[in-house]
């Protein structure tokens, strides 16, 4: 006798079919079943994780088009594309004292033409200096995680009808839909392409006949986790299932690759949003915030990114 621990799909027909944890799935005779237990799903290793290894991890799925270590931290620039892909990782040892290190991050960023942002615990001694040297804290962000089978589960169960009908495409680049539908990276044009389509990515998109985008969201791969974002639906369409759909696309291409782990990032202003990815199993892991010059552009300004369901996720 053998064991298969995964979700059992479907009982008919004289067949069971379990889909195991890494997308394999495996069809066995009922009538060779001699016992059968349900088995809480195995958390998530990363849920343990301290909030800078967490931050460093989640690293991969949105990598910038320049970007350079200073000591621990990682100075970011992409043209001005998003927060995250302009802003220092001001986490851990800059490897100069902090003081020195705020100087070194506001001259990166000036020899770009970029306003100086950082990425910091709003706790921790980094958010400090920075405060000291007139910088202020700007979109406080919640880091969301869960385990890829707890998120597929409740999506499964919560399917309307409508998503049934959904057939979510997946694409390996953005294209002219995708792009009528996100206006911020059609603004930034390359170096949003820079940025989106790096690393082991996927664009998920329903679309009607015409090839109009519906709905849409991008996963990326790396490790064993699969970040979400870029989630939106359009606004008549929205409670319909077709989010649902895109992100449980999202969710199966991560899990195929062997990702355990899915991740996503809101503003912590969007209480819509959290409570959403919430009642989908995600659960708050930290918080943090991007910090800014008194005299700059608030960090974000130009960088609002559809949500899903609501509009006003701010893609991070």
């Amino acid at each position: 006798m053998t064991d298969v621990l995964g979700i059992c799909e479907s009982w008919a027909d004289g067949l069971a079919t379990v889909r195991r944890e890494d997308g394999s799935r495996v069809e066995i005779p009922t009538a060779d079943i001699v016992s059968g237990k349900p088995v809480p799903p195995r958390p998530s290793v990363h849920r343990r994780l301290g909030a800078v290894e967490a931050d460093r991890l989640a690293l991969p799925g949105w990598r910038p088009a320049e970007s350079e270590p200073l000591g621990e931290w990682v100075l970011r620039a992409s043209g001005g594309f998003s927060s995250r892909g302009n802003s220092a990782l001001a986490l851990g040892s800059p490897g100069l004292p902090l003081e020195d290190a705020v100087r070194r991050v506001e001259e990166w960023y000036a020899a770009r033409s970029l306003s100086p942002r950082a990425h910091v615990h709003p706790d921790g001694p980094e958010a400090e200096v920075f405060e000291a040297a007139g910088w202020s804290v700007h979109d406080p962000t919640l880091l969301m995680l869960s385990s890829v089978s707890r998120v597929l589960r409740r999506l499964r169960g919560d399917r309307v009808a409508e998503s049934r009908a959904a057939e979510p495409r997946h694409d390996p680049l953005l294209d002219a839909g995708w792009l009528a539908t996100d206006e911020r990276a059609a603004r930034h044009g390359e170096d949003a392409r820079s940025v989106l389509e790096s690393g082991e990515v996927t664009f998920v998109t329903v679309r009607d006949d015409e090839g109009t985008v519906l709905a849409r969201g991008r996963g990326a791969f790396h490790g064993d986790w699969v970040g979400v974002s870029s989630l939106w639906t359009r606004e008549d369409l929205r409670g319909t299932g077709l989010g649902s759909a895109v992100l449980e696309s999202l969710l199966e291409w991560g899990a195929e690759r062997g990702a355990t782990t899915s991740y996503l990032q809101v503003v912590e202003s969007n209480v819509a949003a959290r409570r959403l990815y919430e009642a989908r199993g995600y659960e708050v892991h930290h918080r943090y915030a991007y910090m800014a010059q008194d005299d700059a552009p608030r960090a974000g300004t130009g960088a609002v990114g559809p949500g899903w369901p609501g509009g006003a996720d701010r893609a991070r």
